[in-house]
């Protein structure tokens, strides 16, 4: 048994080096976002416009990266897209080319595994194998998406990351959890990489990514999540893996398939030069999530794109356009952040912009923070309260389409 699709099927044509005609007729874009913001936004609430992820109105990777606005300096501006937020970086320097509230908090959906499969993937290895007992299956939220698997069944540790990379299962997620010592000890030890990486606006309830009041993240964090995630090879090998087949008992496999289109030019989105991965997403609250990397030219540019207003092939159609403009604009674009060092490897514990960077001139890629944000400070345990109650295990088929969303079900990846 499959699980069902992240995204309803696209009806749009071929893609573009620009966002496609169904994403510009009749928004207004052009309009839609000033270029640069007179100042930095305020702090972040739950629905906030933007988080500063520090204190005293400092901005981990720089102040720009809080201000309301597209921030750009030393090339074009990039396509005007829907996304609530957005950032393009350079992978192997840190550099922000460019973002959109990149420091505003919102649900990340499965995005959020990245930094689930940064935590965990190093604890076990790929051969491991471990026979799947109710118990870790247990506490699956309802309504989650799920590769399939089966109390009874052994599994090897690849397989189980196969079933988060490719088919973003909570299956998945809590028989690893339930491997790693619980739910609670892996939420936990999600949280203090997040800390170490720098990730303020980062506050896990479950690692899965399953919509939990007070489950947040920022277009900033998860780049950060994306680009340490990519610097160890499984990550980077499960992320580009387009199909694998999957245990489903008495010997027998099944097919499943990575739910990336720009990946595998599924639902008639065209397959991205030069793509590696990473990770899409979607839940009711969060909408359509992803963050996506590529390479050409000997250049790695890190793409988040987070809940665009178009449905389909929108979300990959926004991030394809921001990541063709990330390449033409290569040596042009000045840095207006940086997706700083984690502590642990030498990073300045405030915060500050740290990673290595050609001189940025009038980027003003400064900038500190120092502990958590309001926002973060504010947050109860109430979402991990809510974790901890029983979920329901619930393997069932379900259709691709727009009946997903529109039945208001909280279906997710």
């Amino acid at each position: 048994m499959r699980a069902s699709s992240t995204h309803p099927p696209s009806t749009t044509g071929p893609r573009t080096a620009q966002v496609s005609r169904r994403a510009a007729l009749g928004l207004g874009l052009a309009a839609a976002l000033p270029l640069v913001a007179a100042a930095p936004a305020s702090a972040a609430t739950a629905t906030g416009t933007a988080g500063t992820a520090g204190t005293a109105g400092t901005v981990v990777g720089g102040e720009r990266l809080a201000r309301d606005g597209v921030q750009v300096s030393g090339a074009s501006r990039p396509p005007a897209v829907t996304a609530r937020a957005w950032l393009v970086a350079d992978g192997k320097t840190g550099e922000v080319l460019a973002s959109y509230r990149a420091h505003r908090r919102l649900a990340p959906a499965s995005t959020l595994k990245m930094l689930f499969a940064d935590t965990v993937l190093t604890r076990f290895e790929r051969t491991a194998k471990h026979k799947v007992t109710a118990a870790d299956l247990a506490d699956i939220p309802a309504g989650s998406s799920l590769v399939g698997i089966q109390a009874g069944i052994t599994y090897t540790v690849e397989q189980l990351w196969q079933g988060v990379f490719l088919r973003s299962g909570n299956d998945a997620v809590h028989v690893l959890s339930h491997m790693n010592g619980g739910v609670a000890r892996t939420v936990a030890q999600m949280q203090d990489r997040a800390k170490d990486l720098q990730a303020l606006d980062t506050h896990v309830v479950s690692p899965d990514g399953f919509d939990h009041p007070g489950q947040l993240s920022s277009a900033y964090d998860l780049t950060l999540f994306a680009r340490h995630g990519l610097r160890n090879a499984d990550f980077r090998s499960y992320c580009s893996t387009k199909t694998a087949d999957f245990p489903a008992g008495g010997g027998k496999t099944f097919q499943i398939q990575n739910t990336d289109r720009l990946l595998t030019g599924a639902w008639g989105m065209p397959v991205y030069d030069g793509v590696i991965g990473v990770k899409n997403g979607y839940t009711s609250d969060a909408g359509n999530t992803f963050t996506g990397a590529a390479t050409r030219d000997g250049r790695t540019l890190l793409v988040t794109v987070l809940n665009p207003r178009l449905a389909g092939n929108g979300v990959y159609e926004e991030a394809a356009a921001l990541l063709d403009w990330g390449f033409r604009a290569a040596g042009r674009a000045e840095p207006v952040g940086t997706l700083v060092v984690p502590v642990s490897e030498g990073g300045a514990p405030d915060g500050s912009t740290n990673a290595p960077a050609r001189k940025a001139g009038k980027a003003a890629a400064a900038g500190a923070a120092a502990g958590p944000s309001p926002w973060r400070l504010a947050e109860g345990a109430a979402g991990t309260a809510a974790l901890l109650g029983a979920g329901v295990y619930a393997l069932r088929n379900r259709r691709r389409g727009e009946a997903s969303r529109a039945s208001g079900g909280r279906h997710r990846r």
